[in-house]
């Protein structure tokens, strides 16, 4: 499983840099301007130079309407600023049709100027409060578009967590089903270190926090701390350990 860590701005990204041998991803959003919410290509270009070269880059695009032109636009430029991964939240879209149209959309952007890139439609396990598409869709949406992972995370951050939204076993059928076709599964939301038994046991690659890594687990007050982040990784190779040990049991 990866780790994702998402920092708020160039600052946070160096602490992240002290921290790069525990982390897999460094992930560039603007909190402020949602959950998926986009920053400025300069600022993914500024994140790009201070990390470790090795360490991919991931940029969202933003909370995005139901508009295919916009948000390609808004893709190709996260991917000419530097990012690797292309995080694109599925907002404003309220049918399958809707998020394949955008999600075709921008994986032609991205893959026109850099086909290694990795383009992942995102959506939200709190679906049900902003009335957009239902999370396990997801998967198929990303299948059908050609992106490469399939993600949920929170829309509304006001303490719920992914699982309160979306129980362990719903989840293990989001992952089931990105697999199935091919795809990453990456969950998110106000994960702490006690959701990594049931997000290791169901297969999950990719793990994104933010909170749980920041002073007095606080997104928005607190600010992210490199010794925080190593025992995040601590936790999850803990974990890690424990269910191959299970596996290894049972068989």
């Amino acid at each position: 499983m990866l780790l994702l860590i998402s920092p708020d701005g160039v600052e946070e990204a160096l602490d992240c840099a002290k921290a790069a041998d525990h982390l897999d991803i460094v992930d560039v959003k603007k909190p402020d301007e949602g959950s998926l919410g986009a920053n400025f290509p300069w600022v993914i270009r500024e994140i790009r130079d201070a990390v470790p070269a090795d360490k991919p880059v991931s940029a969202t695009v933003g909370d995005v309407p139901y508009k295919p032109g916009t948000v390609a636009q808004a893709a190709l430029g996260a991917v000419v600023s530097g990012a690797t991964y292309i995080k694109v939240g599925l907002y404003g879209c309220t049918t399958p049709g809707q998020g394949v149209e955008v999600m075709r959309a921008v994986v032609r952007a991205v893959k026109d100027h850099r086909p290694e890139a990795l383009v992942v439609a995102s959506g939200y396990a709190d679906a049900h409060r902003i009335g957009c598409v239902n999370p396990l869709a997801l998967p198929d949406i990303a299948a059908r578009s050609g992106a490469d992972a399939a993600m949920l995370d929170t829309a509304i951050k006001d303490g719920s967590r992914l699982f309160d939204h979306v129980p362990p076993d719903a989840c293990a059928e989001f992952v089931r089903r990105a697999h199935a076709a091919g795809l990453l599964a990456a969950l998110a939301g106000s994960v702490k270190q006690d959701d990594l038994g049931p997000l290791t046991r169901i297969g999950t690659d990719i793990v994104g926090v933010r909170g749980a890594v920041c002073e007095g687990g606080d997104r928005n007050a607190g600010r992210i701390r490199p010794h925080l982040v190593a025992a995040f990784r601590a936790e999850m190779r803990r974990r890690a350990h424990e269910h191959a040990a299970g596996a290894t049991t049972v068989s």
